[in-house]
């Protein structure tokens, strides 16, 4: 395509993004200007989408159409968005504005209207290769423990901060996509694959003297998940994007980005209804297999996608519960445990037999990011999952062979101190579990963290502990709440990453380094260029699945 006919196309795309859209709604709507509806439809994008989806039909959170929205009204609406609910909604009143929030629950009662799609066509119009592959080092240009670096998104400066976990000190700041929502790294520990919400994907080469873009693409208008294939022979050969808008997964060239096949996830929803946004939502590539396992969160199904021949691309459909988000391996990595979170469940699929395994009720909205692997003194391997909607850490038990009459069982309940958790998280050379509780509207609850003793966890008289991460930051006074959120380790497993999230890009940051043995604060990694801290991935835990 003619590369102006292609910016004018593009152009025209963003402009009918939803925070741009001049949709025609009911007459007795509340109406917005242009200006304040294109502001609204902006924030919903960002902070909305991706839970009611960008066609406001609900999966983690509940169905925003007209319908439904006008009869809650401006005024509750408002509440709603200013205080959050117990459900797992954080509170936007120290984000928005009074006027915002106004504005918003006007937006909300109009009728929303589809972007546009995003063809293959689009995607290879937008991929840059920066440095082709012939011209990128043969050797490594640096002295850094590529092994312990943490790959930190830097929310709302659209950025990644790559840090050293050694020294603690920034190596370097790459541009990248907003809200990058996860970074992978290749097999080979060279290359991180960062994803944003904005669909764009950058893959930066660790083997520069500083981290270096050297292939970019845009894969949809709304993104959230990424991989690389890791099965013996295909090492670093392919890549993977699941896009939330337009609904659909593509498969790339793993070391030059090059968009190679895309394919839908629209259909039918394990009920049976057909859905028009099944968005995908994690990623997993098999160690063991040539394939990546695609979470499709509305349908209810993961698609075991066999990348060995794209030409003759075959699926294995899993048939599992809505609404499916995030999950991970469990300790054998033969076993893929992924919430389905708006149905209160955790769906397991056998990676080696290719076949649906069972289905765990839980407590309220599980969201375990990962999850947490540890080996329970009394149930042996379990798995351990947080939620948004109720304040209990839920271990199952994941070794059918030797221990049936545990596995896929809720085997035990800890005590979270607060609801609105994002995750959990443990290391293998580790005694100790982790929570958080960052959407927590109570500052005292979403500024700490519980943890517990796992080799403790078979007494009933086991106590958990828990520690503000926000005062040992020592930030001072903030207009956002300083959440903390995402525990991440090191490579040794002698230390826990926490950010310390005002969710304001004016407002300080920091980053809380804690020794995992006496759980006291080790160092806070203070720079004005960690604006908005949130996820972090450690390059070889993120590698090996280490969690």
């Amino acid at each position: 395509m003619h590369k102006g006919i292609l910016k004018a196309r593009n152009a025209l795309a963003l402009a009918t993004l939803p925070f741009a859209m001049g949709a025609a709604f009911a007459a007795d709507a509340p109406a917005l200007s242009a200006e304040a509806k294109a502001a609204s439809g902006k924030i919903y994008f960002e902070r909305c989408a991706g839970c009611h989806g960008m066609l406001r039909k609900g999966a983690t959170g509940k169905n925003l159409e007209p319908a439904n929205t006008a009869k809650l009204g401006s005024s509750r609406l408002e509440k709603i968005m200013s205080y959050g609910t117990e459900g797992g909604m954080p509170n936007f009143d120290d984000i928005l504005t009074k006027d915002e929030l106004k504005n918003m629950a006007s937006y909300l009662q109009m009728p929303p209207e589809a972007p546009p799609e995003w063809s293959l066509a689009d995607m290879k119009g937008t991929w840059k290769l920066h440095v082709p592959v012939d011209q990128r080092p043969t050797k490594k240009m640096n002295n850094v423990n590529l092994n312990n670096i943490f790959s930190v998104t830097l929310r709302d400066a659209g950025e990644v901060a790559l840090i050293d976990g050694d020294t603690k000190k920034i190596w370097g700041i790459v541009k990248t996509g907003y809200a990058v929502h996860i970074s992978r790294i290749s097999l080979s520990g060279r290359y991180i694959h960062v994803v944003g919400r904005d669909g764009r994907l950058d893959m930066i080469d660790l083997w520069y003297e500083k981290p270096t873009v050297v292939a970019t693409v845009k894969a949809g208008f709304e993104s959230r998940s990424v991989d690389t294939s890791k099965a013996k022979g295909f090492e670093d050969k392919y890549a993977v994007v699941g896009s939330y808008w337009p609904p659909q997964y593509t498969i790339l060239d793993g070391l030059t980005l090059e968009p190679l096949k895309n394919v839908s996830t629209r259909g039918t929803t394990v009920d049976g209804a057909y859905h028009p946004e099944p968005r995908v939502a994690s990623i997993l590539a098999s160690t063991t297999k040539p394939e990546f396992l695609v979470s499709v969160k509305e349908t209810g199904m993961v698609k075991m996608v066999d990348y060995s021949d794209l030409t003759n691309l075959r699926e294995t459909t899993i048939n599992t519960a809505k609404f499916l988000h995030d999950g991970g391996y469990d300790s054998s990595k033969r076993y893929f445990l992924v919430a389905a979170n708006a149905s209160n469940k955790i769906a397991v699929v056998d990676i080696k037999e290719g076949k649906f395994e069972a289905l765990v009720d839980t407590a309220k909205i599980p969201h375990p990011g990962r999850g947490a692997n540890i080996n329970h003194p009394k149930y042996g391997p379990v798995w351990a999952t947080s939620h948004l909607g109720a304040d209990v850490i839920t271990l199952i038990g994941t070794d059918p062979k030797g221990r049936p009459e545990h596995a896929w069982k809720v085997v035990q309940e800890l005590k979270n101190h607060g609801a609105n958790s994002l995750f959990v998280k443990t290391h293998p050379k580790s005694d100790n579990l982790w929570a958080d509780s960052p959407l927590n509207p109570d500052p005292k609850l979403a500024g700490s963290v519980t943890v517990y003793k796992v080799s403790e966890l078979g007494n009933p008289d086991a106590k958990s502990e828990v520690i503000d991460i926000a005062a040992a930051a020592n930030l001072g006074k903030t207009k956002g709440l300083q959440r903390v959120v995402q525990g991440e380790y090191n490579e040794k497993g002698d230390e826990i990453w926490y950010s310390v999230w005002t969710g304001n890009k004016t407002e300080p940051s920091a980053i809380v380094v804690i020794d995992d043995k006496t759980r006291k604060v080790k160092q806070v990694i203070k720079d004005k260029r960690l604006v908005t801290p949130t996820g972090k991935f450690n390059v070889h835990n993120t590698q090996h699945d280490v969690y």
